[in-house]
């Protein structure tokens, strides 16, 4: 029930990041705005988002997860009904705002809740099975956001998440236990997360303008972004209360595959992007079905994720994530030799494997991160993992359509005029896949430099809640084992005395 609660807050999150894309025209047109004007609908939502994730972590060490987590579910619930009732473009850009806070709130706290509340034996099935309703919600969103929006107006495709939020609210209000926080006197780093939004919001700016008309701008707030960036670096190692334990990256395994998680969501991120243009431009199906197809994606995840997330437990998280990663190399691939005269069948299939592997390595990789450091820095980790997640997928898409840019050359200008041959578009769609295949690869050769170690049972050390029907929590501990040195990765108990 625990778990469900927790999958609730990313089924919510994974389904407001997709829903929205395909009400933006209907938006634009329902409050006389223009197109760009409306895509901040989208960019204010996302650069809050990622701005606050570490914040976020860093308030549940100091204030305890369980009524931070509670009170963020409230927040974007008030937030998606603001938006819902929104009259103005700037009232809705506002409350979009809200809702982003809230919504940081949530994503951050989901794995570190996780982590804290279930043995590390549990951890990755759970993790796998939070991962499978972001997946769900996502996969669910232009279904549902398109039928919402073409049945009854784009008001409702906020207004949807209310019931989810008020069930989800009223479970966990009953359900998850409290716990003291991890560290109370600890102070919010306020110097770090504004540097932080700077950095990420121009990065953001930089991303989406650079290969429009606002090439210089986009340039301009790259730069902008990449001193911010390193300003915030330099803020890291010497503020007293950082947001992120930068003596952290001392160990590889959790540098690396902090690394992995960006490289995976970009490689899927980009498919996600790309995938639509081949199939309307090149293929000639209608954006409908298009969009059906799509669906085998977040299917395979589905699938796979809370399966591999046990297996994990089990055996460990390096395999299962080499195995994830390769199987989306040969995915990848195989995507990279579709043409004109690929049956859908076979795109569909590809598709599958894709998200097949993606689910196989993100839900032990998810673990494998939060098993490599202590308790004190689960909520930093939590929301760092989110970080990565999000600014993958923000690269993801600039950086595929950068690739089938430069592959097509100027004529890939002339798209929107149909005025191209399919030859032509499938080979920079080719180049767009190779180049994600590229980053799958370069990700098992950095699983390949972690050491491999067994998976820990619940005996481990970790804390425990036992399904009891008086939902009492107990704590197991294993000698003087320390709490954050157990988990996959960590099966020797002797490592922690």
């Amino acid at each position: 029930m625990i778990v469900i609660v927790i999958a609730l807050g990313s089924f919510m999150a994974g389904l407001d990041a997709t829903i929205v894309n395909i009400a933006l025209p209907a938006i634009a047109k329902s409050l006389d705005v223009s197109t760009v004007t409306v895509s901040w609908v989208l960019n204010a939502y996302l650069i809050v988002l990622v701005s606050l994730l570490l914040a976020a972590s860093r308030l549940g060490d100091m204030k305890g997860y369980r009524n931070l987590f509670l009170g963020g579910f409230a927040l974007f619930t008030a937030g998606s009904a603001l938006c819902g009732l929104s009259p103005t473009i700037d009232m809705l850009i506002v409350s979009r705002m809200i809702q982003a806070v809230g919504g940081a709130v949530i994503s951050a706290l989901g794995a570190v809740m996780v982590t804290s509340y279930l043995s590390s034996s549990l951890r990755g099935q759970a993790l796998g099975i939070v991962a499978m309703f972001t997946m769900l919600g996502a996969a669910l969103g232009p279904v549902v956001g398109g039928f919402l929006t073409s049945v009854f107006s784009w008001q409702y495709i906020f207004l949807v998440n209310q019931p989810v939020g008020i069930i989800a609210i009223l479970l966990g209000m009953h359900i998850l236990p409290q716990q003291a926080p991890v560290a109370p006197k600890a102070k919010i780093d306020i110097p770090g997360v504004l540097l932080i939004f700077i950095a990420l919001g121009s990065l953001i700016i930089g991303l989406t303008s650079v290969q429009g008309s606002n090439q210089n701008l986009g340039i301009a707030a790259l730069v902008v972004s990449a001193i911010f960036w390193i300003v915030f670096i330099v803020q890291e190692r010497r503020g007293k209360e950082p947001l992120i334990n930068t003596n952290l990256f001392a160990n590889r395994a959790y540098s690396l595959q902090n690394v992995n998680v960006l490289l995976i969501q970009m490689a899927m991120a980009g498919v996600m992007v790309i995938m639509p243009f081949y199939l309307e431009l090149v293929k000639k199906i209608p954006a409908g079905n298009a969009g059906t197809i799509l669906l085998t994606l977040p299917v395979g995840m589905i699938l796979t994720a809370p399966i591999a997330g046990k297996i994990s437990d089990v055996i460990g998280t390096k395999k299962p994530i080499i195995a994830g990663f390769a199987v989306c190399a040969v995915a990848l691939f195989l995507l990279s030799t579709i043409s004109a005269e690929t049956s859908v069948g076979h795109i569909g299939i590809y598709l599958f494997l894709l998200g097949a592997g993606t689910g196989i390595a993100f839900s032990p990789l998810n673990s494998a991160v939060m098993g490599e450091c202590p308790a004190k820095d689960r909520g930093a980790t939590s929301g760092l993992v989110k970080m990565m997640t999000n600014l993958g997928s923000s690269l993801g898409v600039a950086v595929v359509m950068l690739v089938a840019t430069i592959a097509a050359g100027p004529k890939l200008a002339q798209v929107s005029a149909h005025a191209l041959s399919s030859s032509d578009l499938a080979g920079a769609f080719d180049a767009a896949f190779l180049f994600c295949m590229v980053l799958e690869i370069i990700g098992i050769v950095l699983m390949l430099a972690v050491a491999g170690k067994e998976p820990s049972g619940e005996s481990s050390g970790d804390r425990v809640l036992t399904g009891s029907r008086t939902n009492q929590q107990q704590n197991y501990r294993c000698g003087k084992q320390v709490l954050g040195n157990a988990g996959p990765g960590y099966g020797n108990a002797k490592r922690g005395e």
